[in-house]
């Protein structure tokens, strides 16, 4: 693949669902480095699984909880994590946590955060928001996908809250609170310690990017084919931008390159699983597993 795009001089900007690295942004403040390294260090860009059915392009084993305590402590953070309980002790927990700072929230069912139009069942869709306040009986929030100061009842919150259809979600209510900066890390070397675990991340997605592939070979179902459409596809493809521009900073160069061709081939699938050509997107897939594997030896290089 050739292109002036290659040299990672033009690095995406834009829209993107990335509500758990939002959020841990805006816990952290002036000290948060740019949204894509956050990404980048929770791991998520190296990889490719599938659950079930369903194909995601992030690592084998790897979910958002994993990603979220990763980047937090290679940043030289550390915070309070709780989780469990009656939905009732979660909102007095959340009521005394907001005593110290906003809260980081998650996962929640956005299906069921009322504030959001057409929402009202579970849809097993993760999501994580910054809690700022409680107010009586209103819980006051930074939905990352957009809803700046949104407010629902603390019921419709806790509802969404107990997370019942997120499949990682090994119990309902879990927060971070009480965040402390334990020591100054930068961001070269909060990406140097990254690159190892990284590394790690990539073993298996060769092989899940075959499965993928197989799976279009006998027809996604339309669940899988819309989730990827709606989110999977432009999801990956930004993570692994994000990951060639997080890789440059610290000169990591070759796998910078190796991690845009991802990006190209992966934001490329976009329209071959729009139109129904399956054939194409079976094909486009495979590359990836190449690709992975000249990742994982660029890393360890």
């Amino acid at each position: 693949m050739s292109g002036r795009w290659l040299e990672l001089v033009h690095p995406y900007i834009g829209s993107g669902p990335y509500c758990y690295s939002n959020a841990l942004a805006m816990l952290l403040g002036e000290h948060a480095p740019p949204v894509g390294v956050i990404e980048t260090l929770t791991g998520s860009p190296f990889g490719a699984q599938v659950e079930g059915a369903q194909p995601y392009f992030d690592p084998v084993g790897w979910h958002p909880e994993i990603g979220l305590d990763a980047a937090i402590e290679l940043l030289g953070w550390r915070c309070t994590r709780t989780k469990g309980g009656s939905a009732a002790d979660a909102i007095d927990r959340l009521r005394a946590a907001l005593e110290h700072g906003p809260v980081l929230v998650g996962p929640l069912d956005l299906g069921l955060l009322s504030y959001r139009p057409g929402s009202g069942a579970p849809i097993g869709a993760d999501h994580y928001v910054v809690v700022l306040a409680m107010e009586a009986d209103v819980v006051v929030l930074h939905d990352p996908q957009g809803h700046p100061f949104a407010t629902l009842p603390a019921s419709d919150f806790a509802a969404a809250w107990r997370a019942d259809e997120i499949a990682y979600a090994e119990a309902p209510f879990v927060m971070r609170s009480e965040f402390v900066r334990e020591r100054a890390v930068s961001i070269d070397a909060a990406l140097k310690a990254a690159v190892p675990r990284a590394r790690r991340w990539l073993t298996g997605a060769a092989d899940s990017v075959e499965q993928i592939a197989e799976l279009v070979d006998a027809r996604l179902s339309p669940d899988a084919r819309d989730l990827l459409g709606t989110f999977g596809i432009r999801l990956g493809a930004r993570r692994l931008a994000d990951a060639a521009t997080s890789l440059t900073i610290v000169g990591r160069q070759r796998a910078a390159r190796i991690a845009i061709e991802q990006s190209r081939i992966v934001g490329g699938l976009q329209h071959p699983l729009v139109i129904g050509s399956n054939a194409t997107l079976a094909a486009e897939i495979r590359r990836l597993g190449p690709g992975y594997e000249e990742l994982a030896s660029a890393l360890a290089a």
